[in-house]
């Protein structure tokens, strides 16, 4: 495998069997899928798409039914391939009564962060997340803003290479949540690569290189955003001595009526428009 895709996945599926041979779930069928090394890519969906699900597996949490699972070219449960990879959760979990830096502390020694590097480290990530006034208080007095800054510190407490971030933003503020959006570039900066679960897509538009949407377990979109946002069979016209009359009519009569064509354009798209235009082709039941 390339050394440049360090996640793949190759015909990846996870059923969920239900109770008294009822049939099964299906969670994810059949995704290909490929994250490149230094990219910050975006993994959307509506509720019940599988995104959560497909985070899982990549993190090894959970196997796939069926299909292969490369992180770094090896399998995903190898304790050596997780050691490259940090990770955020929707709702992570703290031990409240620690306070912010005994928290980093903690994990950063689970990660196996040495001794002598590990309090620059935790005063660093303090600084990063802009937690200072919150270094010393217990967990149980932060915000749900505090908690996913700090969630976010965690996550990188070991300088991964890869960053797995599941709605890294929920519940935090707008300087928040542009400090989160600053930080995410500046890990790409770094030459890290970041995979991006939300559902705030004006901020995965702002950060994200490529994206993908999961609709009901199956991949509809994958492409580079600067692809999907600009549509190839629609233009923009900027033109001099506009009349009112319709672009065909304009275009038919410009060199008689005395006026310039100045520029043709490509209009960009949101990647809400994109992503609720392709849910709905997709909609329904899966057949």
């Amino acid at each position: 495998m390339s050394s440049d895709h360090p996640i793949v996945l190759r015909g990846v599926a996870k059923h969920f069997p239900l109770h008294w041979r009822r049939g099964r779930v299906i969670a994810v069928e059949h995704l290909d899928l490929e994250v490149r090394r230094g990219e910050v890519f975006g993994l959307l969906g509506p509720n019940g798409s599988g995104k959560s699900t497909t985070l899982k597996m990549i993190l090894g949490l959970t196997p796939p039914s069926s299909g292969e699972i490369e992180l770094f070219g090896e399998p995903p449960a190898r304790p050596e391939t997780r050691r490259r990879l940090g990770f955020l959760p929707e709702s992570p979990y703290f031990y409240r009564f620690l306070t912010g830096a005994e928290t980093l502390r903690f994990f950063g020694r689970l990660c196996g962060v040495p001794r002598a590097r590990l309090e620059a480290r935790v005063e660093e990530l303090i600084a990063l997340v802009g937690l200072g006034h919150g270094r010393d208080r217990p967990l149980a007095t932060y915000s749900k803003g505090m908690l996913q800054r700090i969630g976010l510190a965690q996550a990188l407490v070991h300088d991964p290479e890869l960053v797995l971030l599941d709605e890294p933003t929920a519940g935090v503020d707008p300087m928040g949540s542009r400090d989160i959006k600053d930080l995410i570039l500046r890990l790409k900066s770094e030459g890290k690569t970041v995979v991006l679960s939300s559902h705030l897509l004006d901020q995965v538009e702002e950060v994200c290189d490529r994206v993908a949407i999961l609709h009901l377990g199956r991949k509809i979109v994958e492409g580079p955003l600067g692809e999907l946002l600009s549509p190839g069979d629609r233009a923009t016209l900027e033109v001099e001595g506009y009349d009112e009359r319709r672009a065909d009519a304009i275009r038919a009569a410009l060199a008689s009526a005395g006026a310039g064509l100045r520029s043709v354009g490509r209009p960009r798209l949101t990647l809400e428009e994109i992503f609720v235009r392709e849910v709905r082709r997709a909609g329904g039941d899966r057949p």
